[in-house]
């Protein structure tokens, strides 16, 4: 099990984990020797233990990192004249955008780290730095679970956790942090324990489930008989072979069931929604959405209605709104204030951004039409709205014109139509 599995679990830390209401430790074997519970009830624990596992849970976490990790982290410079630009050449742009460490894709490792907020409300990762000038060239993430931080005597944070069994000491001017929501300056609030009870009750649903489909009885339908006539032993198990031989099975669907003295057949049906408890586990799945700040309809969960259609886009947009910009702005303000020093941000005007235009887009012809309207007002050229579709520009296409005659911006505020002055000399 490599390091993400594990901080992901529910007790990652303690290693312990919760079986039939009671709490079984990994480092106790006493629990197998008194029997206690059973390698198999164990193995089970720890394989569905873990809140994680939960469908509606995994979800969640997968939407909101994987979409966090598939925007473009940007380093942004801004000019004495106020304009903003893309500062490809700044140290931070490679780690942050491209690859923030050897092993890691910008992709892999930001999923990492903002699925530690969602879950343990905090996030970690070593920076390296080069020993000439300080810069930095990597960050590698470290297991929430596993950090402890405390403020020393002058002030500043100290970072501590293990590594492959070896004790790590780091000050916090190596070590970024990004907290969750709800914390202090010590560590975000962990939701897996803050809704730990929501996350128990959704397991209990879902073992409990499970259990009755593993040793419940679901037979498809009885062959019944008169009152006054009595089946022997020996006709009872005739009857058994007989149907096990001849109609067991799904290849045997269909075959015609001849009948006698007095024998019924009577069809067996399970109320869904008593035999696998939907609407309990359904409403669990719509509790942890509502942790996470998720529309139901997102992860597969409420009615039809919510699924299609203007529904859904009413979704996404409540979801890219009040769930992911808190989210990346968190992120954002962590990163600026711990990698760029502040007197970089007064000369240079660095800022960290997430792009989020091309989450923002939408269907070919609501693109274009959008398009249109920016260069009839003059808000943008049309190599600018090119650009954005990943076309070549086009020559005389960085003129920024105007409604109705497409003329340059200039000539119509000096008064030149077409570039011929007004008859009237106004």
């Amino acid at each position: 099990m490599n390091w993400f599995s594990r901080l992901l679990s529910l007790d990652g830390a303690k290693d312990i984990m919760p079986w039939r209401g009671r709490q079984v430790s990994t480092e106790n074997a006493d629990n197998f020797v008194t029997n206690q519970v059973t390698l198999a009830d164990y193995r089970d624990a720890r394989a569905s233990g873990a809140a994680i596992g939960l469908s509606a849970t995994w979800a969640c976490v997968q939407l909101i990192a994987g979409t966090i990790a598939s925007l473009p982290l940007m380093v942004y410079r801004t000019d004495a004249s106020g304009i903003r630009s893309v500062a490809k050449d700044h140290p931070l742009y490679f780690v942050l955008h491209d690859s923030p460490n050897y092993d890691q894709t910008a992709v892999d490792f930001w999923e990492v780290m903002a699925a530690s907020i969602e879950l343990h409300g905090n996030a970690y990762a070593l920076m390296e730095r080069r020993s000439s000038d300080g810069v930095l060239t990597a960050l590698h993430p470290i297991r929430p679970d596993l950090v402890k931080v405390r403020r020393k005597a002058n002030g500043d944070l100290e970072y501590e956790w293990t590594d492959n069994g070896r004790r790590v000491v780091k000050p916090g001017a190596q070590v970024l942090h990004i907290r969750g929501s709800l914390g202090d300056a010590l560590s975000g609030a962990s939701t897996l324990s803050m809704c730990r009870s929501v996350f128990d009750d959704a397991l209990a649903a879902e073992d409990a489930a499970g259990a009755m489909f593993s040793n419940g009885v679901n037979p498809s339908g009885i062959l019944r008989t008169k009152p006054e006539i009595k089946l022997t032993q020996q006709q009872r198990n005739e009857l058994e072979d007989l149907l096990i031989k001849k109609y067991q099975g799904s290849i045997r669907q269909g075959r015609p069931m001849l009948l006698d003295n007095g024998l019924e057949w009577q069809q067996l049906s399970i109320d869904p929604a008593d035999a696998q408890m939907l609407e309990s586990r359904k409403f669990s799945g719509e509790q942890i959405c509502r942790i996470f700040g998720v529309p139901p309809g997102m992860v597969g969960f409420g009615d039809k209605a919510s699924n299609w259609g203007t529904g859904k886009e009413v979704d996404v947009l409540g979801f890219q709104k009040f769930t992911l910009r808190k989210r990346l702005k968190r992120i954002e303000q962590a990163l600026l204030k711990q990698l760029v020093p502040l007197a970089e941000r007064r000369a240079q005007g660095i800022t960290i951004e997430f792009n989020f235009e091309g989450l923002l887009r939408g269907d070919t012809a609501s693109r274009y039409d959008a398009y249109e309207k920016a260069i009839r007002m003059g808000i943008a050229t049309r190599n600018e709205c090119r650009a954005l579709e990943n076309l070549p520009p086009v020559e005389g296409g960085d003129v920024v014109t105007v409604q109705m005659q497409d003329i340059p911006l200039a000539d119509a505020i000096n008064g030149d139509r077409n570039g011929q002055e007004d008859s009237t000399g106004s």
